[in-house]
């Protein structure tokens, strides 16, 4: 993923209800209508947020009729995993040096009461 590609994204995913609207597309295909229901908010400020979350592609608004349902597309939020992996190992590594470290002072203190 380009980081062009990941500076959408994660512009996307800034705003809470953006991140709201794309939980409730968990479930499956919505309306405008149906994912705006939760929000104290005008169908046009509802809109505005879905066509970041497009141009992004994270959802693809589709046509159907009069229906025209909005459905998640979860490869960009893949993306992301990846670039975050190499950001997990950092901390699995450190957490495991703390565990090491923690063990050792256990060890050490165990050693300490038993020499009293």
């Amino acid at each position: 993923m380009s980081p062009d590609s990941l500076s959408i994204t994660f512009a996307a995913l800034a705003d809470p209800t953006r991140r709201a609207i794309l939980a409730d597309l968990i479930a499956g295909d919505k309306s405008v209508n149906q994912l705006a229901e939760p929000f104290e908010m005008s169908l046009p400020a509802i809109s505005k947020h879905l066509k970041v979350l497009e141009r992004a592609g994270l959802i693809i608004r589709g046509r159907e009729a009069q229906w025209r349902p909005c459905k998640l597309e979860a490869g960009p939020l893949k993306d992301i995993n990846g670039w975050l992996e190499h950001y997990r190992r950092f901390w699995d590594e450190s957490f495991d040096r703390l565990d090491d470290y923690l063990h050792e002072l256990q060890t050490k203190e165990k050693k300490h009461e038993r020499k009293k």
